[in-house]
């Protein structure tokens, strides 16, 4: 894919807990034109880029994964208690960057 003018990249590090748990949720990922190997060989010490799509195609996993009963049955697990987070800050940059 090649990228168009219009296309703003998002920059973000993720580490600690968080990119664990969104490691674990990568293989979600695997029709996302390399999306899943990108995070699954980071290491949480310099900025990852994302663009709208990256951030359409986690922001879905991460939906789905947080609405799972059986992947965190309990919501006040340190993992869900980040991934959320994470979430909710990925959501909050994707609406500031691109609009609704």
């Amino acid at each position: 894919m090649k990228l168009g003018k219009n296309d703003i990249p998002v920059k973000r590090k993720i580490s600690g807990v968080q990119l664990e748990e969104l490691q674990k949720h990568t293989w979600q990922m695997c029709e996302a034109f390399g999306l899943d190997t990108r995070i699954e060989n980071y290491k949480g010490t310099r900025p990852i880029t994302f663009y709208s799509w990256d951030l359409d195609c986690i922001l879905d996993v991460l939906d789905m994964t947080l609405s799972d009963e059986e992947e965190y049955p309990d919501k006040k697990d340190e993992g869900y208690i980040k991934l959320h987070e994470l979430y909710v800050d990925l959501k909050r940059e994707y609406k500031e960057t691109y609009g609704d």
